[in-house]
């Protein structure tokens, strides 16, 4: 499939090709992100509690720190983070078994477009499968730590409060979070291989994203 006739191209790939490289940087993208989010202190308490309570977070903290319990939450996030962070480092051989099966249609289109096209066409066709094949890893970390109960002793004075707006699904939260932040560092991948030559260190990368004008 010729497309010498774009002008924001130049030189010739095939939409085999174009797969293949997308495929190849959407791999990359997650052995980058199990890297830096299998590290100690990878999820902030701020990343965390704004994951649980998006709405309600400063609101919930403050009742609870009024009560006393400021270093309890401080011991949760510090836990949940290791969860998070364990989960995240598991997640890879999932992402990279997804993206091995993902169909690509118009691969040539997805390059040609720029910015994070891969990383969100793969968030857009397989987000979801994604997320649910992750959360049998996160509840199993939550478990580990016994996180569940940890919350649930945690958030129990402030649900007399706040009400039943804090009946949370721990799990399916943090399976939510630990997706995005991947797909955050793939996004951080792609940018990188498609505006940095040095980036591009594989010959099909070289091949495709090399010829795209910035």
């Amino acid at each position: 499939m010729g497309i010498n006739s774009c002008s924001t191209l130049k030189g010739l790939f095939t939409a085999q090709d174009a797969t293949a490289a997308i495929k190849e940087l959407l791999s990359f993208g997650t052995q980058h992100g199990g890297n830096l989010l299998g590290k100690n202190g990878a999820f902030s308490k701020e990343a965390l509690m704004q994951s649980l309570l998006p709405k309600d977070v400063d609101k919930v903290i403050n009742v609870l720190e009024t009560l006393g319990l400021g270093k309890e939450v401080n011991r949760f996030t510090a836990t949940l983070s290791a969860a998070a962070e364990k989960t995240a480092e598991k997640s890879v051989p999932i992402f990279l078994q997804g993206i091995k099966k993902m169909d690509i249609g118009d691969a040539v289109g997805i390059v040609k477009n720029g910015g994070t096209a891969c990383t969100d066409y793969l968030r857009k066709t397989i987000g979801d499968t994604l997320r649910k094949a992750i959360a049998p890893e996160m509840n199993n970390a939550l478990d580990e730590y016994k996180l569940a109960k940890q919350w649930n002793d945690l958030v129990a004075p402030a649900k007399l409060l706040l009400g039943d707006k804090l009946n949370l699904d721990l799990g399916n939260l943090m399976s939510g979070l630990v997706t995005n932040m991947m797909f955050n560092k793939i996004e951080e991948k792609e940018k990188e291989i498609r505006t940095k030559a040095q980036a591009r260190n594989t010959a099909l990368l070289q091949k495709v994203f090399g010829q795209v004008i910035k």
